[in-house]
């Protein structure tokens, strides 16, 4: 199991790890500051010590994570390595993360899946295309960016979860699990639910949004895309 540093602390850059094992071109090590590719939020990139990682992925086990190296790399187990992640590129995908946390809430209808990238991220509605008015959603985000509201990251066991499912409120991903652990993120009076990935303190720090489409997706699906203003 890796210890997840980036759950406790979404602004931490860099730490010292040891490799736990070698997978092909990839490795685990016992702590990490890489988020891993999940919950529509791309994987990590970055650097251990002399080499460039190119991904971060979830690995077979609960809670380890595969940091996939750059060609060329020749690392062993036990070698204890400075791990940096690419600080710009996860800042605006933790920017755009809590930007689909206000869109959701703007929106107010079930959600059908998302994905984030570093200048753009989306999510699909299973709502009418009538009910999404592009300047209305706009107008919303921004002043919930503008007012502004901090968030508030939380732990739940698994049972009180399911004691709870309006908690998850995307249908096509299953928050992880973690130790018998949910991680919440709260933005008081606009949102809450079930979430592990990375986000803003304040939604202040996300900057000005500008909705750059909307379109279907098919019948369940409405999209509707967000772009930093």
């Amino acid at each position: 199991m890796t210890e997840l540093l980036f759950r406790e602390d979404a602004y931490l850059r860099s730490c010292e790890a040891t490799i736990v094992a070698v997978h092909g071109d990839a490795v685990e090590l016992d702590r990490t500051v890489f988020y891993p590719l999940g919950g529509g939020q791309p994987g990590d990139t970055g650097t251990l010590g002399p080499w460039r990682v190119l991904d971060t992925r979830k690995g077979e086990a609960p809670e380890s994570v595969l940091h996939v190296l750059e060609p060329g790399a020749t690392p062993e187990p036990g070698m204890k390595l400075p791990a940096a992640i690419d600080w710009e590129r996860r800042h605006r995908h933790m920017r755009m993360h809590t930007a689909l946390h206000l869109l959701g809430a703007v929106v107010g209808a079930p959600v059908t899946g998302g994905r984030i990238a570093a200048d753009k991220a989306h999510l699909d509605f299973d709502v009418g295309m009538q009910a999404l008015l592009k300047d209305e959603i706009e107008a919303r985000l921004n002043a919930l960016v503008e007012e502004p509201h901090e968030t508030r990251p939380a732990w739940i066991s698994g049972a009180e979860l399911d004691a709870r499912p309006e908690l998850v409120k995307t249908m096509s991903v299953a928050p992880p699990r973690g130790a018998d652990r949910v991680r919440l993120l709260e933005i008081p009076g606009v949102d809450l639910q079930a979430c592990g990935g990375t986000h803003v303190h304040s939604t202040a720090e996300i900057g000005r949004l500008a909705v750059a489409r909307i379109r279907s997706e098919g019948r369940r699906n409405k999209r509707v895309t967000l772009i930093f203003a």
